[in-house]
């Protein structure tokens, strides 16, 4: 039998089955830990255009930006030209608990909220490195790497905090307030991650290439812009649903990214504010900026090197006297 109940003014259904297959818990978990959790996550969403993963029975799991036809009146929304869509997409603002419940009651399992407000999206209110050990690689060498950029932000005079990415890595943020614009953040992000990656070459690298990583632990700068990054306390689509979780960088050792699940994080939360609150909002300098600036985009040089590889491959693949490529 399917569980059914209110909360809110929310009408929540079918709370009884499985989340997703194979992993260990029901829609009815998920709802209860963005319930229990309600306080600290909305402070992470507020008045940010919000993108969700969904899973939906028989499914695979989607990325949902256009809230649904059938989204109730009174969930905030604001409409946002999608330059890679080519169209208007009217997303979400998640500001109070019984939109939050709303999405939960969706299977909105993961909440990915851009890095500006909606007053200004093109001024992030933080910077974010994201540090993702290689395939089969250790936590602890995603725990090595967040050390560096740690001390790379203390040489610059910033001090950010740590969270588990509730996937395989950790997110290291610093909060900057709205004084920057995207381009100068994106920039200052590429200049931290490539002074982490000097520290320790053989750990860390910026290769955005997967290929040209080497089993290395990889310092992602891209997290900036329009990018979006999976908030503290969101849960994750991966087995037994572990969730992004704030830990202090003298406990980040001594953590695995499955020690906070929607089964355990409820109880791992009593007396916490939201995660930022400790730390001031910081100035980056104008030499990290320029010094980001002397440094390509990684996507962008990722495409034009990716392009340049396709060409040499064809060109093996037909010979120097060949006929040349078909590009159109």
């Amino acid at each position: 039998m399917s569980g059914g109940e209110e909360r809110d003014g929310v009408s929540l259904t079918n709370l009884d089955q499985p989340l997703f297959e194979g992993v260990g818990a029901t829609k009815r978990d998920l709802v209860d830990y963005l319930d229990a959790v309600a306080d600290l996550i909305l402070p992470e969403l507020r008045d940010r255009p919000l993108s969700v993963v969904r899973v939906r029975p028989g499914q695979a799991p989607f990325m949902q930006k256009n809230v649904p036809k059938y989204t109730p009146s009174w969930v905030q929304t604001v409409s946002l030209w999608a330059e890679s869509s080519r169209r208007q997409v009217s997303y979400a603002l998640c500001n109070d608990r019984r939109t939050l419940l709303w999405f939960a009651n969706q299977r909105a399992v993961e909440y990915h909220p851009t890095l500006g407000l909606i007053e200004d999206l093109w001024r992030p209110t933080c910077l974010v490195l994201d540090i993702d050990p290689p395939e089969g690689g250790a936590f602890t060498l995603a725990v090595r790497a967040a050390e560096l950029a740690r001390q790379a932000l203390a040489d610059a005079g910033l001090a950010g905090a740590v969270k588990t990415s509730g996937s395989k890595g950790v997110h290291v943020v610093v909060p900057i307030g709205a004084r920057a614009r995207s381009e100068d953040v994106a920039a200052a992000t590429r200049a931290l991650a490539a002074r982490a990656e000097r520290l320790d070459p053989d750990l860390a690298t910026t290769a955005f290439i997967r290929e040209d990583r080497a089993g290395k632990v990889f310092l992602d700068s891209t997290r900036a812009g329009g990018a979006t990054v999976a908030a503290a306390y969101s849960p994750r689509v991966r087995p037994g649903v572990p969730v992004s979780f704030p830990v202090s960088w003298e406990e980040l050792d001594r953590v695995q990214p499955g020690d906070f699940t929607v089964h355990s994080a409820p109880g791992l939360i009593a007396g916490r504010g939201p995660w930022l609150d400790g730390l001031p909002e910081q100035e980056l300098s104008a030499e990290l900026i320029a010094e980001g600036h002397t440094i390509p985009i990684a996507r962008v040089q990722a495409m034009h090197e990716g392009k340049r590889r396709a060409r040499a491959r064809r060109a093996d693949e037909t010979g120097a006297s060949g006929p040349p490529a078909d590009i159109s």
